[in-house]
């Protein structure tokens, strides 16, 4: 790779509190206030969104607007692919979660013979299904399209013949078939599940870090062991999610969370996870400015991002220069 690309996201479809499509300009707000250059450093591309489609109801109460939502995640993995067969670094800044299920298809677009590791950074586990939802927001749902899972044996509701179809859509975006195994995911902090989520991760086996353990061993040993679980992985892609800091940093996302991760313990854990070069995308979500105050979420999330993207500007330069 030969350099970073920002693939922005303003789609907020997937959210159950209406702002994160604002996410973005609020990071740009950040940078401005802070004197940066960040913005006009990179190559940007826009992927369209679908917000519009808000102001509808939406037929979908199990997966609410998940026919505008499909549209759209074709047009993220489209992108991601693109921007990887051009051998740039997809960065990818969206407004709710739901694109990651997207940006995975994209991935395993442009690697379909290679074996994906996700680790998943988030106060929320987002592996239930339009069977499973609670709330029937799609941003709660991109693991379980990505894993392929639908979790009927803690079926709580009964969707309809036309969120059945979209949900298809969804779980075969891209590559058809499940894009990666719950053995090659972990979770960071997740803190905030319901008991249908629980009973899969359980069941699946799934790597979960608590905060306890985070604490306990900092992100250097973290990192080693993260990647030491993966380590049958070719690719892995970082998701990042605000609401994984503390709820003292992050009044400004949808669903706030207390007991999450300091602003350093963020910016330490991103930067040792981007130096491993198996890393092919980083994402950070969720950012709702109309949630906070003084944009305070923003420029805590744009510290992260610049340390993060440092990180990755330090391993492409190393990859430039052992290439030669």
């Amino acid at each position: 790779m030969k350099r970073i690309k920002l693939l922005e996201v303003r789609s907020e479809l997937g959210a159950g509190t209406r702002g994160a499509g604002m996410g973005i300009d609020a990071l740009r707000v950040a940078c401005l206030n802070k004197g940066s250059d960040y913005f006009r450093r990179f190559n940007s591309v826009v992927v369209p969104d679908l917000n519009h489609v808000l102001f509808d109801k939406t037929p979908f109460p199990f997966a609410k607007h998940i026919d505008a939502i499909y549209t759209v995640q074709k047009g993220i993995a489209a992108t991601v692919e693109q921007t990887l067969r051009f051998g740039e670094f997809p960065l990818v800044l969206a407004g709710d979660h739901s694109s990651a299920n997207a940006t995975i298809a994209g991935i395993k677009s442009a690697y379909p013979t290679k074996t994906l590791g996700v680790i998943w950074i988030d106060a929320h586990a987002d592996i239930h299904s339009p069977y499973t939802t609670p709330s029937g927001n799609v941003h709660g749902m991109p693991l379980a399209a990505a894993l392929g899972v639908d979790n009927l044996a803690h079926q709580r509701n009964m969707p309809d013949a036309e969120t059945e179809f979209f949900w298809r859509r969804l779980q075969n975006l891209g590559e058809p078939g499940p894009k990666l195994t719950p053995e090659h995911l972990v979770y960071v902090v997740v803190r905030d599940t319901e008991e249908e989520e629980d009973a899969l991760i359980a069941e699946l086996g799934i790597k979960w870090i608590k905060l306890p353990e985070i604490k306990a061993k900092g992100s250097r040993q973290l990192t080693r062991e993260i990647y030491e679980h993966l380590r049958f992985c070719d690719l892995v892609y970082i998701s990042f999610d605000v609401d994984s800091l503390d709820s003292s940093f992050s009044i400004g996302t949808g669903t706030p969370v207390e007991d999450g991760l300091y602003l350093s313990e963020a910016e330490n854990l991103c930067q040792d996870l981007l130096e491993n070069d198996r890393v092919v995308c980083f994402e950070m979500v969720e950012i709702n400015p109309t949630l906070d105050n003084g944009n305070t979420m923003a420029k805590n999330a744009f510290n992260i991002l610049e340390k993060a993207t440092d990180a990755i500007e330090r391993r492409l330069r190393l990859e430039e220069v052992v290439s030669r």
